[in-house]
């Protein structure tokens, strides 16, 4: 396969949720798998609703998820070339002038609807002559042009449902340009994926209609060599199986990345869930690009869990090696020699990032310790290796608390967590003991300096 050229065309009229970064994504990696390129279109041909703040605020959600365009272009500042497309379909005799009003088709659609017909446009407004549609734009009327569409069966193999085809005899005639001549999505998003070379349209499968009107108009535009390949993925929807929508914040990526899901688990679900392969932690996009196989995209929705997503960001951190995190590590004043060490410590018990600042606080800060057993915690300060400590220091110190107090299991280690970290539990103390260091650990064994506060 030659190096693909896709696309991902967001209308910037409100922030992205995790629906739509599941066909950036797809997109994204798709060309990244096959070495091609990834273009960012925003479809801001609805001056109204479109806002230059939702554009950047797209782009800065795409960078976090690790999305990094070939090319960045608005549909807004190329109008020129549509108005070339809409001439060119006018001299060919598939662009025409329509001329009923929304009331009059919605009438239209329920009488045929009322006899058993299909409610599709009956092309009445080919039947006008020149002298009628003078007659109706002297009453003030503006017409909305129609493509005329081709009664044929249009057929493609689409690279998630296979062999696909729908018979355009069913269809309406697809409205291009409103009564105001502003253009709606179908036309726009052809010429350009023309001009731009579009190999594949990988897309939700709510756009599967618009496939056979799509592929008549490149046909109609620039010939059958000019169709790119299609692929129509599953809906991402809610637990209770409503659709997604911009209107609703919750599940924006800027909402779910203030709540500390990780990118890149977001991106993993994004890509697995409603798919053949289990939805598992993945060590980098690259590693995420070689899973895509889009011919495993189950045909039924996928359902967003959002406690299934924070399960798998904690995973992700899990499994993340120090490199991965060094410099967020660096912005919470977690550097030096014992940065690394005490990242490996921590990692597995973390629910989102941030939690790793209240365990650095346990191994350099203060803490309030909490004593339960003051004499057996002073026998244990007593019996503390002098350093330098590391990993097998724990295990000395306690075997030789146990020869001389009788003590094991719960009751001599929990003691211990409770004093040396404030906590119930949390992360293997061999490995945090060495972080702590020999100087905080007397002062939080000491029964003089410890408080017996009964814990947070």
């Amino acid at each position: 396969m030659s190096p693909p050229i896709v696309r991902f065309a967001p209308s910037p009229t409100g922030r992205i949720h995790i629906g739509n970064a599941r066909t950036a994504l797809m997109n994204f990696l798709f060309a990244r798998k096959h070495h091609g390129q990834f273009i960012l279109r925003f479809d801001d041909t609805d001056v109204e609703r479109s806002k230059e703040e939702y554009a950047q605020a797209i782009e800065v959600d795409l960078a976090w998820l690790g999305i990094h365009p070939d090319l960045i272009f608005r549909q807004s500042q190329r109008v020129p070339f549509y108005h070339a497309a809409t001439e060119k379909l006018r001299a060919a005799g598939r662009l025409y002038p329509c001329y009923e009003t929304a009331e009059e088709l919605d009438r239209r659609r329920k009488r045929q609807q009322a006899r058993g017909q299909p409610p599709i446009y009956d092309r009445a407004a080919l039947a006008l002559t020149a002298e009628e549609r003078a007659r109706l734009e002297a009453e003030g009327r503006r017409p909305h042009w129609r493509f005329k569409l081709d009664h044929q069966i249009v057929r493609w193999n689409d690279l998630v449902r296979g062999e696909s085809h729908i018979d355009c005899a069913s269809l309406s005639d697809p409205i291009l340009l409103r009564e105001d001549s502003t253009y709606l999505y179908t036309l726009p998003s052809v010429v350009d994926d023309i001009e731009f070379k579009s190999s594949h349209v990988i897309r939700g499968e709510d756009h599967v209609t618009n496939t056979a009107v799509q592929i008549q108009l490149f046909e109609a535009l620039a010939g059958p060599e000019a169709i790119p390949g299609f692929g129509h993925h599953n809906l991402l929807v809610s637990a209770s199986g409503e659709g997604l929508s911009k209107r609703s914040g919750a599940l924006s990526i800027a909402a779910l990345r203030d709540s500390g899901i990780e990118s890149l688990a977001l991106a993993a679900f994004a890509i697995l869930t409603g798919t053949s392969d289990s939805v598992h932690p993945v060590a980098s996009l690259d590693a995420l690009a070689e899973a895509l196989d889009l011919s495993h995209v189950s045909r039924n929705q996928a359902r967003f869990d959002p406690d299934e997503l924070a399960g798998l960001s904690a995973r992700t951190l899990h499994q993340m090696p120090y490199e991965a995190v060094r410099d967020r590590l660096s912005m919470h004043d977690i550097s030096g020699y014992k940065a690394e060490a005490f990242w490996l410590a921590v990692r597995g018990n973390l629910s989102v990032f941030l939690d790793v600042v209240d365990w650095w606080r346990v191994v350099e800060g203060e803490i309030v310790s909490i004593v339960e057993d003051p004499e057996f915690l002073e026998q244990a300060r007593a019996l503390l290796p002098q350093e330098p400590w590391d990993a097998g220091t724990w295990a000395r110190w306690t075997e030789a608390l146990k020869a001389r107090t009788g003590r094991k299991g719960k009751v001599l280690f929990h003691p211990l967590r409770l004093a040396l970290t404030g906590r119930e539990a949390g992360p293997e103390l061999a490995a945090l003991l060495p972080l702590i260091g020999r100087l905080n650990s007397e002062a939080r064994l000491s029964a003089r300096s410890a408080s017996s506060h009964p814990g947070p």
